[in-house]
């Protein structure tokens, strides 16, 4: 499938990837067989329109195929979905590893020699080798910045915040109500209320966790602010979340126990 550009591996299974206007989409049947969900086709047929798309392949025999691909809120949707203890895992290698790394580099392969024979085909040995001995020197130099620095500094330099998504997508991506979610963040002092909307506080803002816009409204004579999410602040949300269960738990809860959560 020459189409799909990227290729990772998760345990013994392969997840293939495209790069679609600058973000990663991933192969609906790859994600399916490492979550345990048998009928794939089903399974995309029940996200919502922007979470699916399809795109045309060549097989191994030369013939045009189409697959379907699922992007990142596609991608949480189907991980809610399975019953596999192993999807929390899942979930965790994808937003910490291979959507950081595909937005830093465009590619992500842990092994040597399988990135060499995907990007290197036709290569000649001598050139293979060097490219050997460079990802080697890479490999080395990361090692040496990874004992200099924190764990959080390290995890916050490679994830990008351009990519941003409303609270009600963030909410539906990761399992919980939306009103349920800015009274957690309200309540564990991440957000406050400003001209009645949810906003976070400037320290959230400047970590790279929310993006906040006004507009003027038509009404009343007072500015509309919207809060959105970066891709570190999704992230971010999630960890929040596990502290007190995971985002099921606290989404079980009535709003009240979620104000006094605490």
């Amino acid at each position: 499938m020459n189409e799909l550009q990227k290729v990772f591996n998760y345990q013994d299974q392969q997840v293939r990837t495209v790069v679609k206007d600058g973000e990663p989409w991933f192969v609906a049947k790859d994600v399916c067989d490492v979550l345990g969900i048998t009928d794939a086709r089903k399974s995309v047929n029940l996200l919502d329109e922007d979470e699916r798309n399809s795109i045309p392949v060549t097989d191994s025999l030369g013939r045009n195929q189409e697959t379907f691909i699922i992007n990142e809120p596609g991608l949480y949707s189907l991980i809610l979905r399975s019953r596999k203890p192993e999807a929390k895992q899942f979930k965790r290698w994808i937003t910490h590893e291979v959507i950081p790394t595909i937005r830093k580099t465009g590619g992500y392969v842990v092994n040597d020699d399988l990135f060499i024979q995907t990007y290197l085909p036709f290569a000649d040995d001598q050139t293979k080798l060097l490219f050997s001995a460079t990802l080697e020197t890479v490999r080395k130099q990361n090692e040496v910045i990874s004992e200099m620095k924190p764990k959080a500094e390290e995890h916050d330099r490679f994830i990008s915040a351009t990519n941003v998504q409303t609270l009600e997508q963030v909410a539906k991506s990761i399992g919980i109500g939306r009103n349920k979610l800015t009274t957690f963040l309200r309540t564990i002092g991440v957000f406050v209320r400003k001209e009645g909307s949810p906003v976070p506080y400037q320290r959230y803002i400047n970590e790279g966790y929310f993006k906040v816009k006004q507009s003027p409204s038509r009404y009343y004579g007072v500015n509309f602010v919207q809060t959105y999410v970066t891709a570190k602040g999704v992230s971010f949300i999630d960890r929040k979340l596990e502290e007190y269960g995971g985002a099921r738990a606290v989404n079980a809860l009535r709003m009240k126990e979620i104000e006094h959560i605490a």
